[in-house]
């Protein structure tokens, strides 16, 4: 996929732009430890259907970067879904369908709570992800718990040190952990482990696990948005969740359903894992396709 380069807010954004530039909008996110290769297939089944498709590394991947060295290393909810924002403003997209999974699901999200009217829609891998800091610090059931131990290595120097010097080695396995049944090959794995040499790559990975617990400080100028988004807002616009054999006893999708307000489905995958685009994209891409038609054919107010 040819890459391009824009400036957008604190970024100098890496992405991908696929298709009719006066097509509907849709932007795909991927989440850690993955990259825009999680689109590869996805993306020409828009295209195809006439969609313009903007894929961009987030913020410590690939080609993104910082246009400051004064700019912090920050890696908390918001700024992701505010550089998603930024990045639009700056293709001078007003409206796209969103959609992501793991922290693309996230951001997606919280666009979508926080901006409906750029959000013609949203398609959720996981459903409803966004977080609080008073939430996150509640305890789980020990087995629940396993699941986050890398969270917890993360809170320490040692955790910071290691995923430093192991990044390949500890990326593959969270690959291989969260997806079992996904028969990947090296050459897979190391396409998209290129974009993990990003210079700020660790220090985002290590803030975002970090300010989830409650262990390092957010930006500022974000925290009104994070209290809002504290308050668990609910989400109106068009919305397909989807769930794999990743989200476990959650898959029912029971525990977020009352968030979506507006049109809503929810899909359950069974033998896919947690990088849904990248293991199942026709379902993936049918169900942005869905949102897209179904938005189009609701009359403008």
């Amino acid at each position: 996929m040819d890459v391009k380069q824009i400036d957008a807010g604190d970024l100098n954004v890496g992405y991908v732009d696929a298709g009719p530039e006066d097509g509907p909008a849709v932007l795909l996110l991927h989440g850690w430890p993955y990259d825009i290769h999680a689109f590869d297939e996805v993306t020409p089944m828009l295209v195809a259907e006439g969609y313009r498709v903007i894929v961009p590394y987030l913020r410590g991947y690939g080609t993104t970067h910082f246009l400051s060295d004064e700019t912090p290393r920050n890696g908390e909810q918001v700024a992701l879904a505010v550089d998603a924002t930024a990045l639009m403003d700056a293709l001078g997209i007003e409206r796209a369908i969103v959609t992501g999974f793991d922290w693309g699901s996230r951001t997606a999200a919280i666009m979508a709570a926080l901006w409906p009217e750029r959000c013609s829609a949203l398609v959720a891998v996981s459903g409803y992800l966004i977080g609080s800091i008073e939430v996150n610090q509640r305890p789980l059931p020990p087995k629940a718990e396993l699941g986050w131990w890398y969270q917890y290595y993360f809170s320490t120097e040692r955790g910071r040190l290691g995923y430093s010097q192991y990044t390949h080695d500890f990326n593959k396995l969270i690959w291989r952990l969260a997806s079992p049944k996904w028969d990947f090959d090296d050459a897979t794995f190391d396409r998209t482990a290129a974009s993990f040499d990003n210079p700020n790559h660790v220090d985002i990975v290590i803030h975002n696990y970090r300010w989830r617990l409650g262990l390092a400080e957010g930006d500022e100028r974000y925290l009104g948005f994070e209290q809002k988004l504290a308050e668990r807002p609910t989400i109106e616009v068009p919305t397909i969740t989807i769930a794999s054999d990743f989200d476990g006893p959650n898959a029912d999708g029971k525990a977020y359903a009352d968030r979506f307000t507006g049109p809503y489905q929810h899909r359950i995958l069974d033998g896919i894992g947690h990088n849904v685009p990248q293991e199942a994209p026709k379902v993936f891409a049918e169900a942005v396709i869905e949102l897209a038609r179904q938005d189009v054919a609701q009359p403008r107010s």
